[in-house]
């Protein structure tokens, strides 16, 4: 016997699932200006209010569509293992992040041409938690210099920087170089060539410890962990400075 109201909620669902998908195809045809509320329900067949009561507001709209497009092209990556390497591991990040944006224009500049001070979309906050991870697993080998959210950052500005310039210029003057060359400085900015934590002074080794401390679930209390995390940072920060 069918469930009406898990038939309703799967109508909802495909319904959604239709409306991003040809937002999606507006966006990368037409940019963000064609994806107003009324092209969008115009072009999948329904009515704006469907589109405000799917996804809140216009904004909900965006987010869901720069959610799908990432999501896709990392699906279509998957097939290209990470390096075992972590330093390797963020190269490779780099060359995904860039070769993203450059393949999906709109899409990119949809989730970083327009910051907004306390708002990020959940694709760039989906990025950036990747970007992260890397971080934290050079961190952990004891090859970071400085502390994991300043790394993160630099390395976040510069590829995004990158990419910008890059989709500024006509794609024949695109020089690959532009790309390697700043990939290679902020990762010199951030990454010494052997473990630090083979040096003397506690910053390298609170560095270290502090990327591994979320794994220290069975020897310390929540609270107990908050306080170390704190002393590890501000030892880090007194060492990198």
């Amino acid at each position: 016997m069918s469930d009406p109201e898990n038939e309703a909620a799967s109508g909802r669902d495909r319904t959604r699932a239709h409306i991003v998908s040809v937002a999606a195809g507006l966006l990368a045809s037409g940019g963000r200006d064609a994806l107003s509320t009324r092209a969008v329900a115009a072009a999948a067949g329904t009515q704006a209010p469907t589109i405000y009561r799917l996804f809140g507001d216009k904004e909900g709209l965006l987010d869901a569509v720069a959610e799908y497009g990432f999501s896709s092209y990392l699906q279509d990556k998957k097939a290209s293992p990470l390096a075992d390497e972590p330093v390797e591991a963020l190269r490779a990040g780099w060359e995904l992040h860039v070769g993203f944006g450059l393949a999906n224009p709109a899409l990119f500049s949809l989730m970083y041409g327009a910051p907004t001070p306390g708002r990020q979309s959940p694709a760039a906050v989906a990025a950036f938690r990747m970007l992260g991870e890397r971080i934290r697993a050079i961190a952990a080998a004891g090859r970071l210099k400085v502390g994991e959210r300043l790394a993160a950052d630099l390395v976040h500005a510069a590829g995004c920087g990158t990419v910008f310039t890059l989709l500024a210029l006509p794609e024949e003057r695109r020089d690959p170089r532009l790309s390697e060359v700043a990939r290679d400085a902020a990762i010199a900015a951030i990454t010494t060539d052997a473990p630090v934590v083979e040096t003397p002074g506690p910053a390298a080794a609170a560095m270290a410890l502090r990327a591994a401390l979320p794994d220290a679930v069975a020897a310390l209390t929540d609270g107990e962990r908050h306080v170390l995390g704190e002393w590890l940072d501000r030892l880090a920060a007194d060492g990198s400075g």
